[in-house]
C-alpha cells in the first residue's frame, strides 16, 4: 500500500483528523480572531497595585461556580468510569470451569498524582517467564484485552495493563489528553513499580496504535531502556500528518486557547479497525470505549508525539517486535517498515500480514498473532540467556 494511499488520520480507537482539518479550514475568521486574541494577551499590561501579603486577589463568583462545577461534573464521570472498569470482567475459565489465573484491579498514582486504573492477570500455576505491561490505543482501556492476557497466561506470563489519564477507569475528562509526554511519564513510573516489585523478572512494554508511540518514546529513555527486555508495536502510530500545511500552524494555537474543544464534524465511529463484526460491535458498544468528536489538545499531541518519533527513528536502540497491517487505514505500515529499516537496535523483528486491519488483536486471526508475539518474547529471552550463559565462559 503506498503512503498515497493513506489517508492522514489519528490513531487510536476511532476519531479521525481529516474531519477536524476540514473544519479548521472553514474557520480561518476564527483562527484570526484567536491568534488577535493571542496579541492582546502578550502586550504589556498596566501593574496594578500588589494586593496585602497573605490575601489573593478576589474571584468572580460566577466564574468560581462554573469552575467548580465543571470540576464536580468531571469528578462524577470518572467515578461512573471507574465502576464500569471494576465490572469489566477480568476471569477466565477452563473448559472444566477451572479459573487459571489470578486477576486484580488497584490504582496506581502516576507522575503528576492522577488516580490512574491498573489490571494484573498472573498464572496460578508454573514458573513465570516474564511480565508484558501492556499501554492500549488511543479512546480505548486495558479491560479490551483480557483474552490477550489469557493466552499469555497460558505460556507463563504474567500481565500488567495501565489506562491513560482521561481513558478506561482513570482520572480525567473522559478521550481527553493534556499531553501525551505525561503518558510517557506515567508508563515509566508504572515499570519502575512493577520492576520493585517484581526482581529479577524480565519485563516487556506492548503497546497498541498512539499507545505505540508512547512505549517507543518511553524506551528512549536510557534509564527505561535499562529495564525492559524488549518492546511489542501493534500499529503504532508513527506517520500521522495533517491533511494541509495550514492545521501544522494553527492547531499549537487552538490547543492552547481551546484545548478541550470537541469538532462535531469529526467521525463518530471512525473507518473500519477489524474484519470481525463481533469485535467491532463490541467496541463501539462499549461505555469504556470513547466515540465522542476528538478535542482539540488530544489530537495535536498526537501530531505532535509522531512528529517527533519520525525525526528519531535512527536513535532507536531497544529490542522491538513491530506488527501491522497492510490494511490499516488509521495508522501507516510504511511507517514501522521504516521504523525496522532505520532503528540502531540489533536485536529487532517485523511482521506484517496483508489484509489485516488496524486492531490486530481483534482480528479473526487474534489467536496466531498473540502467539506470534509470546514467541518472538521467548525468542528475545533465549537470546539473552545465550549472552550470559557465553558470559560465563
Amino acid at each position: 500500500m503506498s503512503t498515497a494511499e493513506m489517508e492522514p488520520l489519528t490513531s487510536g480507537a476511532s476519531n479521525r483528523i481529516i474531519p477536524i482539518l476540514r473544519t479548521l479550514r472553514t474557520s480561518i475568521i476564527f483562527v484570526q480572531s484567536l491568534i488577535f486574541s493571542l496579541i492582546l494577551l502578550l502586550l504589556p499590561r498596566r501593574r496594578h497595585s500588589q494586593p496585602l501579603s497573605g490575601s489573593s486577589p478576589p474571584q468572580s463568583p460566577a466564574r468560581s461556580w462554573k469552575r467548580k462545577s465543571v470540576w464536580r461534573r468531571e469528578e462524577e464521570d470518572t467515578t461512573r468510569r471507574r465502576a464500569l472498569a471494576e465490572d469489566v470482567d477480568m476471569g477466565f475459565e477452563t473448559d472444566d470451569r477451572e479459573v487459571r489465573c489470578q486477576w486484580s484491579t488497584s490504582l496506581f498514582f502516576g507522575a503528576r498524582r492522577n488516580a490512574l486504573f491498573c489490571r494484573s492477570w498472573f498464572p496460578v500455576t508454573g514458573e513465570l517467564k516474564g511480565i508484558l505491561i501492556i499501554i492500549h490505543g488511543l479512546n480505548e482501556h486495558s479491560g479490551r484485552y483480557s483474552q490477550f492476557a489469557k493466552e499469555l497466561n497460558s505460556c507463563n506470563f504474567g500481565v500488567y495493563a495501565m489506562d491513560w489519564i482521561g481513558h478506561g477507569g482513570s482520572d480525567g475528562l473522559h478521550g481527553y489528553v493534556p499531553s501525551l509526554d505525561h503518558v510517557v511519564a506515567d508508563t515509566g513510573a508504572f515499570l519502575e513499580k512493577i520492576k520493585s516489585e517484581n526482581p529479577g523478572v524480565p519485563c516487556f512494554l506492548f503497546g497498541h496504535s498512539t499507545g505505540g508511540a508512547v512505549v517507543l518514546k518511553a524506551a528512549s529513555h536510557p534509564h527505561i531502556e535499562a529495564m525492559l527486555e524488549g518492546i511489542v508495536l501493534t500499529s503504532p502510530a508513527l506517520r500521522v500528518k495533517p491533511a494541509h500545511p495550514i492545521v501544522g500552524a494553527v492547531a499549537p494555537i487552538f490547543s492552547l486557547v481551546v484545548p478541550k474543544l470537541q469538532f462535531k464534524g469529526a467521525n463518530k465511529r471512525g473507518i473500519p479497525v477489524s474484519r470481525d463484526p463481533a469485535a467491532l460491535l463490541a467496541k463501539y458498544s462499549d461505555p469504556l470505549v470513547y466515540t465522542g468528536p476528538i478535542r482539540v489538545r488530544t489530537g495535536h499531541e498526537i501530531l505532535r508525539i509522531s512528529s517527533y518519533l519520525m525525526r528519531n527513528l535512527k536513535s532507536v536502540s531497544v529490542p522491538f517486535f513491530v506488527l501491522h497491517g497492510t490494511a490499516d487505514k488509521v495508522t501507516d505500515p510504511l511507517a514501522s517498515q521504516d521504523l525496522y529499516n532505520e532503528a540502531a537496535s540489533s536485536f529487532k523483528d517485523i511482521k506484517l500480514y496483508e489484509g489485516f486491519l488496524h486492531d490486530l488483536l481483534f482480528e479473526p486471526e487474534r489467536e496466531e498473532i498473540a502467539q506470534d508475539i509470546i514467541n518472538w518474547m521467548k525468542k528475545r529471552l533465549f537470546s539473552t540467556s545465550e549472552k550470559v550463559d557465553d558470559s560465563l565462559w
